[in-house]
């Protein structure tokens, strides 16, 4: 996979994917950016939250559960010296539906630990919550 990132001004570039979409990211003005679009980091953190959800998604689809609603908080700490990395992200998972809590348990066992490639290619440590029509789980 190649992405080319093309700089625009300032601190801001432009990604393109190899699937034809763009996405501008920007610097804090802070940082000497205008503030035209989201950080890299922020991206990396909603990557790895959507990544772990389409997995999510197609192994309770293949196990035939009815999924209501769905959605992730993801967050992220960082180090205070540089290279700044993720050195902790949280995933707290929110699902609604009839889902049994071991099926949903496996689901998001199996992106975590084996399919969600975003999150392999990260030396963050992962951390998993998520919830079932309110209740509370750890991994």
């Amino acid at each position: 996979m190649k992405v080319n990132v093309e700089w625009k001004q300032q601190m801001q570039f432009e990604s393109h994917t190899p699937s034809g979409h763009q996405i501008i990211m920007d610097a804090s003005e802070e940082s000497g950016g205008a503030n035209t679009g989201p950080r890299p980091t922020e991206i990396l953190l909603g990557a790895v939250g959507t990544c772990t959800g389409i997995d999510i998604v197609e192994i309770l689809r293949k196990m035939r559960l009815p999924l209501e609603r769905f959605d992730l908080n993801v967050s992220g700490e960082r180090a205070e010296e540089h290279p700044r990395k993720f050195t902790q992200i949280h995933l707290e998972y929110h699902l609604s539906g009839d889902l049994p809590a071991d099926k949903v348990k496996r689901a998001i066992e199996l992106s975590v630990e084996k399919y969600c490639s975003v999150s392999h290619s990260l030396s963050a440590k992962i951390h998993v919550s998520y919830t079932i029509n309110g209740q509370l789980y750890r991994l």
